[in-house]
């Protein structure tokens, strides 16, 4: 039985991919996420789960011996959006931006023999990859292998164009001198295979003065050059990176002409677009993401759709998992 503690834990979704992979021979001993919202969506799915709140706060000798730290910690330092943050120099003191500084403390203190670190692609490329040198010599400095690579959800079965980096470290005793990555193959899912059942419910039409706000946003940026604006996804297609903020919902518009009310069911300006243009609905995104349809929730949908954007996709999670049991079992 291995143990492990999930970090920045958000909504389960790496803890979902390892269960997957390693059923009854895991148990999480620990979790940690501040987020409120995400607490409440956590206990939900992983019922009598005991949540601690802020990671800085938590002295590493209170946390349980584990076997593997799952962390996706916060990637807004080093997003391809956003300001770039990040952080100079090495480990010891000087982050800036980050809470990658708990997962070392936590990991440097009870040696666990896996890390796994989920970010984002931006992160190899960073201040010109100094921040990713620093993390992974950070690792290897408290006597890990560090094997990292960047793979595409849409290559492991979901329908969405997501590039994340993935980071396996292995405990230098337990010589692992080789990680192959999972392979990932061209799938043949899309939108159209993850759309709930309709009638779809009239909210997640856009009403006709917001849909002439995004075709007046995107108008003003095609004119200054840029790329930003509303766009409307072929259902025999992919889905582009879902995100939690900005133009998430509107960067992943579909044209759905199945069965749905023309009546407003909350309070818009206009009426309902005839063009049946929406945005696609939370669960649509969890399919995306690779959650299963018992995957449940009590909160709106704003709260949700940010949950998934900034979650993982459990597919990919889940296969890369599984190679790291196999490099377990052997030892």
């Amino acid at each position: 039985m291995y143990k492990s503690i999930d970090l920045f834990a958000g909504i389960g979704g790496i803890r979902r991919g390892f269960d997957n992979a390693f059923g009854d021979n895991i148990e999480t001993v620990f979790v940690s996420e501040w987020d409120e919202p995400a607490q409440k969506t956590y206990i939900l799915n992983y019922p009598g789960s005991e949540i601690a709140g802020d990671i800085t706060q938590i002295d590493e000798k209170d946390i349980p011996s584990f076997d593997i730290c799952l962390a996706g910690f916060p990637c807004q330092a080093f997003s391809m959006a956003g300001k770039h943050g990040g952080f100079e120099d090495d480990y010891h003191g000087r982050c800036r931006g980050t809470l990658f500084l708990d997962v070392a403390r936590i990991c440097e203190y009870h040696k666990p023999k896996v890390i796994f670190c989920e970010n984002v692609k931006g992160l190899t490329i960073h201040d010109r990859g100094r921040t990713f040198k620093v993390i992974k010599q950070t690792f290897e400095d408290l006597g890990y292998d560090v094997f990292a690579k960047v793979l595409n959800s849409k290559e492991f079965g979901v329908p969405q164009n997501r590039e994340r980096i993935y980071i396996v470290c292995f405990r230098k005793d337990l010589g692992v001198t080789e990680f192959q990555f999972p392979e990932g193959k061209d799938s043949s899912k899309t939108i159209r295979d993850i759309l709930d059942e309709a009638p779809i419910n009239s909210k997640y039409y856009l009403s006709t003065k917001y849909m002439d706000t995004l075709v007046k946003h995107r108008a003003r940026h095609e004119s200054k050059g840029n790329g930003f604006g509303y766009e409307i996804r072929n259902l025999d297609g992919i889905a582009g990176t879902i995100v939690c903020g900005g133009m998430g919902r509107e960067r992943n518009l579909i044209i759905d002409h199945r069965e749905h009310s023309m009546i407003p069911t909350t309070h818009i300006k206009g009426e309902i677009n005839r063009d049946d243009i929406r945005k696609m609905t939370p669960r649509e995104w969890a399919r995306l993401q690779g959650f299963p349809d018992d995957f449940k929730w009590e909160l709106a949908d704003t709260h949700m759709y940010k949950q998934f954007g900034n979650s993982v996709t459990v597919n990919v999670i889940e296969a890369i998992a599984e190679v790291i049991k196999k490099e377990l079992d052997k030892r």
